[in-house]
């Protein structure tokens, strides 16, 4: 990790003032106490709650270390010899993670807490243990999701991260240094936070955290016990808590929660625009009332955008209503909004504000590794697709040789249509009916070209 900015987690402080500020309705504190004159504010209530629903997460892994062979045992080797060696020794990451779906076990963490990792452990607040399914990520925005196989689960509502404004109450929860299951809180400190080189695409949450290593991946939630950012990152000398901390806005979160669980991947959204912040020069430079928001510098050809009829020079000052302050925050909204989705843009154009519909076009990516659905479609690639028919399928698109996908009997170019005779028409559907007929046998059909066949999963 760089010095000058750690990925680990984030909890919030709360001033010793708190009862002394107004606070209007949709943001009261909870009071305690039968006598009026004996009330006093506090969390407990809600956090009794909220708390079940964020858990401790234990990952281990191999990582390769290489190093130079000593010139005294080269000799053996003769002048050929290899200049290196490698070797892998076990590692071990500690973080937490937000339960988002109780009935599904779905959990949200960091995807730096579970990166190379070879098996994952989650650990709720009444001390049960389970051995966690990676369901997919996207390392850019730095969003991982899981599964357990779990009963009586306590899961987190999402919140409208949209609506936060600065200076709303916030609160922390999280595993740091693994001491156990730790609550801080704060208020928001900033919105849209970007530009700071964490991750490849900021839209942060700034809150006064106090930030330990440890909670990453844990929630920040209101006064509601609503998920509204999921804790990520500090900024702070040697990695220490200066009260600058981040978190995933939970809009953005669900966002990419979300073609995870469709397409197995995040299928990124891009307008083909090149552009820079506007700064005071640059508001005067293009007579712009705003200092913030996006100039476009290119618009590339066959894009949305073109499509759209952006043009260079434009000011791009919101999107669907929301203000956007750099342009660094626009790449950030529209990179984990998901291609097909349509964005309005507010645009200042020839000193006039006129608003651009666009449907985003596709950050072409790589397939999902399948077997995250199931340990027999280990080796397999899949996307969705359609059959030669035009028919909506699983296409595979790629198998390993002597792999588990291909000893039963998958190639590629095969579109799986169905699972146990139930309609298969994209991969959300293919993991839902997996996970249906877990305990048995599964009997996929597949097209192969003009050839309907099944393959049997025992």
């Amino acid at each position: 990790m760089k010095n000058k900015v750690k990925k680990i987690f984030e909890v919030a402080v709360l001033t010793s003032c708190l009862t002394l500020v107004p606070l209007q309705a949709n943001s009261a504190l909870p009071w305690f106490g039968n006598d009026d004159q004996q009330k006093t504010p506090t969390l407990a209530p809600m956090l009794e709650k909220a708390t079940p629903a964020v858990v401790n997460i234990s990952a281990t892994g191999m990582k390769q270390n290489t190093q130079r062979v000593p010139e005294i045992f080269r000799y053996f080797f003769g002048p050929n010899g290899p200049n290196n060696q490698v070797k892998e020794q076990p590692f071990q990451t500690a973080g937490s993670g937000v339960i988002i779906d109780a009935e599904k076990g779905y959990v949200v963490t960091n995807y730096h807490v579970i990166a190379d990792t070879d098996e994952v452990l989650i650990t709720l607040k009444d001390g049960r243990q389970f051995e966690a399914n990676k369901l997919g990520h996207d390392k850019e925005s730095d969003i991982a999701l899981l599964q357990i196989d779990a009963k009586n689960l306590t899961d987190l509502p999402l919140a409208n991260s949209d609506k936060l404004r600065v200076g709303d109450f916030a609160v922390a929860i999280g595993n740091p240094f693994a001491i156990g299951q730790t609550v801080t809180s704060g208020i928001v400190s900033a919105l849209g936070r970007s530009g700071l080189g964490i991750e490849g695409y900021e839209n942060f949450i700034q809150t006064d955290a106090a930030i330990n290593s440890g909670n990453s991946g844990g929630a920040l939630v209101n006064l509601n016990g609503e998920l509204i950012g999921i804790n990520t990152a500090i900024l702070g000398p040697n990695g220490g808590n200066v009260g600058i901390g981040f978190a995933i806005p939970s809009n953005m979160m669900k966002n990419l929660v979300d073609q995870i669980l469709e397409y197995g991947e995040v299928r990124r959204g891009i307008l083909g625009i090149s552009g820079e912040n506007i700064d005071a020069a640059m508001a005067k430079a293009f007579d712009l009332p705003t200092s913030q928001g996006a100039i476009v510098r290119q618009v590339f050809e066959n894009t949305a955008a073109a499509e759209a009829g952006i043009k260079p020079g434009d000011a791009i000052i919101s999107i669907n209503g929301r203000k956007v302050q750099t342009f660094f925050e626009l790449r950030a909204k529209i990179g984990t909004m998901g291609a097909g989705n349509k964005v309005t843009l507010g645009i200042i154009r020839d000193g006039k504000n006129i608003e651009v519909d666009v449907v985003l076009r596709e950050a072409k990516g790589s397939a999902v590794a399948a077997e995250s659905m199931h340990p027999a479609f280990k080796g397999a690639e899949l996307e969705n697709g359609e059959t030669q028919s035009g028919d909506a399928g699983v296409l595979v698109k790629s198998v390993l040789p002597r792999s588990a996908a291909a000893s039963i009997g998958l190639e590629d170019g095969d579109v799986i249509i169905g699972v146990n005779r139930q309609r298969v028409t994209n991969i959300a559907v293919l993991r839902d009916k997996l996970e249906e007929y877990k305990d048995g046998i599964i009997a996929l059909n597949v097209m192969r070209g003009n050839t309907q066949l099944y393959l049997v999963i025992r």
